[in-house]
């Protein structure tokens, strides 16, 4: 087919075109309704399709995700309580605020009774939780080398729970060591102190009401 098979033909006349132009002018209109149809009719049906095949795809992840849990919720429901018991367990070991003294006074016979020699002991301001109340402490000790991990040792062995943090050592005169460090303890809170968390709780909801 040539560029000459298409001249002098009667737009009028398309019946009597020859066979081989009619067929590619049936390929040509039925090209337009395609791309036709495709931007003004389909294209939106297809983005509605993948979109849908996509939340599909969501869902199908979000059963398969419960159905774990589902599986697993026996499990789950022991190991929560697993985690209730030795957390009950630890608030047992917490001294409440009138026993909190004695609890000092032992950290400091611990370094006292290895013949350390307690430079500062100052206890910090409190840090309050809906749980439990830190207690943080700096201390500066000096001894000797075995005499410190001792009181370490005599440290973590108390029935309460105490711990050491932030430790830097240094040396001293006489081949002593100077040791700093954190101390944090732990209390219960008192009814007082319950009431109030609980207050400012309520008070906190009625603000973002």
């Amino acid at each position: 087919m040539t560029l000459d098979d298409f001249k002098g033909l009667d737009p009028k006349d398309a019946g009597n075109w020859p066979i081989p132009v009619q067929l590619l002018c049936m390929l040509l209109l039925f090209g337009l309704i395609l791309t036709g149809g495709y931007f003004y009719v389909w294209a939106d049906q297809l983005q509605e399709l993948e979109a849908a095949q996509v939340k599909e795809e969501q869902l199908k992840q979000q059963f398969l995700d419960k159905k774990k849990q589902a599986v697993n919720l026996e499990a789950y429901r022991q190991q929560l309580l697993e985690i209730q018991q030795a957390f009950g367990a630890m608030l047992k070991q917490l001294p409440n605020k009138a026993e909190m003294e004695t609890l000092l006074t032992e950290i400091n016979q611990a370094g006292v009774g290895r013949g350390l020699l307690f430079e500062l002991f100052r206890p910090g301001a409190e840090i309050k939780t809906s749980e439990f109340v830190e207690q943080p402490i700096d201390i500066r000790i000096s001894g000797n080398y075995h005499d410190l991990a001792s009181f370490v040792s005599d440290v973590a062995q108390l029935s309460r729970i105490v711990t050491l943090g932030n430790i830097q050592l240094a040396p001293a005169k006489d081949g002593q060591l100077t040791m700093q460090a954190v101390v944090r303890t732990y209390r219960v809170l008192d009814e007082a102190e319950i009431q109030a968390i609980r207050q400012a709780e309520l008070d906190a909801k009625k603000k973002k009401k």
